[in-house]
């Protein structure tokens, strides 16, 4: 039996458009570059807060006042997004669909622990999961696939019977470097963007268990 590790932002919740705001207000107020849509998909998307701030901050702030400053934009973030979390469309019913056939199911997701707990205690369905994996719990971040290879470990499954779901270009990187099938969901790019990928999807209602399992019988 195969299993299903998913990204969450972008991925189990389309929140992208809130951390957008929230980076975007950040780097005005610290005069940084301006943060464009395509600054954001490329450099700041999928990526732990840490590593952007150590990026773009590093030169004029010490770790603790990055550290502080961090903390404020993810504050800000809660505030603004936690009235309207909520799964993308047809999320619970599949895997639902994946755990009633036995599939294994991880969270690897780059956000820290508290981000991840403030997604998930709003969602209906976290007891699915058998494994949460956050970013500070992996040395290398995506692209490097060492976070859904510790997911699949975790899971007791080898990465080769494994499938991913990314929103990220550098999430779908890792997952291909894993040795995973990946799964492309369309909340951040578009399906040529993100390719390649073994499929592409625009919400959970395009997909079923049958359709997974169908890409790992290829194979046997």
């Amino acid at each position: 039996m195969y299993a299903a590790i998913f990204d969450m932002d972008g991925t189990l919740v389309d929140n992208n458009p809130y951390h957008f705001k929230t980076w975007k207000n950040l780097f005005e107020q610290y005069n940084r570059v301006e943060v464009t849509p395509e600054l954001y998909n490329e450099k700041l998307s999928g990526v732990p807060g840490m590593v952007i701030m150590r990026e773009f901050f590093a030169d004029d702030y010490t770790e603790e006042h990055m550290k502080e400053m961090f903390d404020a934009k993810t504050l800000q973030y809660k505030q603004d997004y936690a009235p309207y979390v909520a799964p993308v469309n047809g999320l619970e019913r599949f895997l639902t669909e994946l755990k009633h056939a036995g599939v294994k199911l991880a969270v690897a997701s780059s956000a820290t622990a508290s981000n991840i707990d403030f997604i998930l205690s709003k969602l209906p369905f976290k007891h699915l999961f058998d494994v949460i994996i956050d970013g500070p719990r992996v040395s290398k971040a995506k692209p490097n696939p060492q976070i859904f290879l510790k997911a699949a470990e975790d899971l007791g499954v080898r990465p080769e019977n494994c499938v991913v779901f990314e929103d990220s270009l550098s999430g779908v990187k890792a997952g291909n470097a894993a040795g995973m099938k990946v799964i492309g969901i369309t909340t951040s790019h578009t399906g040529e963007e993100l390719q390649p990928v073994h499929r592409v999807i625009t919400d959970y209602s395009e997909i079923t268990e049958r359709d997974i399992a169908a890409l790992f019988e290829v194979n046997d």
